[in-house]
């Protein structure tokens, strides 16, 4: 019977050493200090339009439960911003090419139809 008392207290202490270990107890141990987050490696470039080798090339840093959100709400709102600007500057493009075709339909003269050649 006092065999069996041992090695329960035995247990009991190796159990508390073990979870005192793996919590760090202790008030002379340092705690572990904060990882760095991971960043983009190679950032869209903010001097120039966006190309298609720049998405391809963006690869977001992957954390515990997916993408860091910030990260990929900056890169969604820069691909929108560059997009609503190119829809705008297509919009003015046309409207200036309208414009122009309905310009050089006035100003040609009116070509005969076959009733005229008679």
């Amino acid at each position: 019977m006092v065999m069996f008392l041992f090695l329960v207290v035995a247990l009991a202490v190796v159990v508390a050493a073990v979870t005192l270990a793996v919590v760090g107890g202790g008030e002379g141990r340092a705690p572990l200090s904060e990882a760095a987050p991971e960043l983009v490696h190679d950032p869209l470039p903010a001097d120039r339009p966006l190309g298609r080798a720049d998405l391809e090339s963006l690869r977001l840093p992957v954390t515990v439960r997916g993408y860091r959100m910030a990260d990929v709400d900056d890169a969604l709102g820069r691909l929108g911003a560059e997009l609503a600007e190119r829809d705008a500057r297509i919009a003015e493009l046309e409207s200036a090419l309208a414009g122009a075709r309905a310009a050089a339909a006035h100003a040609r003269p009116a070509e005969p139809g076959p009733e005229d050649q008679r």
